[in-house]
């Protein structure tokens, strides 16, 4: 069963400000973009909203969401929430070390929910370092963030 492939990207204008996500999803030979935007967000909610966004799409799939899934993300946030932190804030009550409330909890409970469903590896990538798919997440991303300036 081949590996379906996803990159993600998050872009806000001012921190916080209008705001866009990208991804991209290579499975069966074919190329899926999506992207979306708020007027008001954060580029971290923009990153978690490129992966939930690509993740819902496979969670619901019948066909898809029994396969491996690798997810290229260029946020250490994401990465490092997902794969570690997530861990301690939920077994502190949704706080972090420092025990102040975590922030985007809404988005990390859909997170976590989908990475426990599936099969998911999660793989840093460098931003801006000429990644075919990490490129054109990042355009996807500042587009949608452009029509919510």
């Amino acid at each position: 069963m081949e590996d379906i492939v996803i990159y993600t990207d998050g872009a806000c204008s001012g921190n916080p400000g209008p705001g866009g996500w990208g991804a991209v999803i290579l499975v069966d030979a074919k190329e899926i973009q999506l992207s979306g935007g708020e007027k008001l967000t954060t580029n971290n909610r923009m990153e978690l909203l490129a992966a939930i966004s690509s993740l819902k799409i496979i969670a619901t799939d019948d066909t898809l969401k029994n396969r491996p899934i690798s997810v290229y993300i260029d946020s250490q946030y994401v990465k490092n929430g997902i794969t570690s932190w997530i861990t301690s804030w939920k077994k502190n009550g949704w706080r972090t070390a420092g025990k102040q409330p975590v922030k985007n909890q809404d988005l990390w409970m859909l997170l976590d929910e989908l990475n426990n469903s599936l099969n998911v590896s999660w793989i840093w990538v460098k931003g801006h370092a000429g990644f075919k798919y990490n490129e054109m997440c990042d355009q996807l991303a500042t587009k949608a963030a452009s029509t919510y300036a």
